[in-house]
């Protein structure tokens, strides 16, 4: 049955110069093959052309002060989260709307921006492998668990780096919809679900 554009949920991708490329288009090639139950937008700090890791330009349509009432929250990793972890108007903005989403998602090192503002204090996360110490810095209070390819700590869901987030959105994909619309989805991708041997 098709639902209406009102009962539609908004699922909000933050970009940011150098984000990692996979990171973005991996979670969004399994959620944009579900147009009647999301609503998906490009967030940026500026609207405009935003430069990804690889050289790629994307255009964003919303800033973080037009963007919408965002439902899900995803937030990428990449080069750029180095700078960004620096950047005190994009960390409030990330603090602000992970309070009033449903569910926050990082992939890879965006797990570091989620930390910076407070979002993962007291709760379980993991990231990127290969940059697990340098995220762990950003946020003390966290609970990192290092083997994980995703965790899910009820209102945020954190992956491990890149391709990890593919398996993250089939997981958020079941958790949202059920699993006959994850299997769907990763049938439609020709994609194997990768099963995680830690999920919290």
């Amino acid at each position: 049955m098709t639902q209406s554009p009102s009962s539609r949920k908004t699922l909000g991708v933050l970009l940011f110069p150098e984000f990692e490329t996979l990171d973005v288009f991996g979670p969004l090639q399994m959620f944009g093959m579900l147009p009647e139950q999301l609503n998906i937008v490009l967030v940026a700090e500026k609207r405009g052309l935003i430069l990804s890791t690889h050289g790629q330009a994307v255009f964003v349509e919303y800033n973080l002060q037009s963007a919408p009432h965002l439902d899900y929250l995803l937030v990428p990793g990449g080069k750029g989260t180095r700078k960004e972890v620096y950047n005190h108007h994009l960390i409030s903005w990330i603090k602000t709307r992970s309070m009033l989403a449903d569910l926050t998602l990082s992939v890879c090192t965006g797990a570091a921006l989620l930390a910076k503002a407070g979002v993962l204090d007291g709760h379980k996360a993991t990231t990127n492998k290969l940059a697990f110490d340098w995220v762990v810095e950003q946020g003390p209070k966290v609970d990192w668990i290092k083997q994980a390819r995703w965790v899910d700590a009820g209102t945020t869901i954190t992956s491990a780096g890149i391709s990890a987030g593919i398996d993250m959105s089939l997981y958020v994909i079941a958790r949202l919809f059920g699993d006959s619309v994850r299997d769907n989805v990763a049938k439609r991708a020709e994609y194997r679900i990768h099963q995680d041997p830690y999920v919290e």
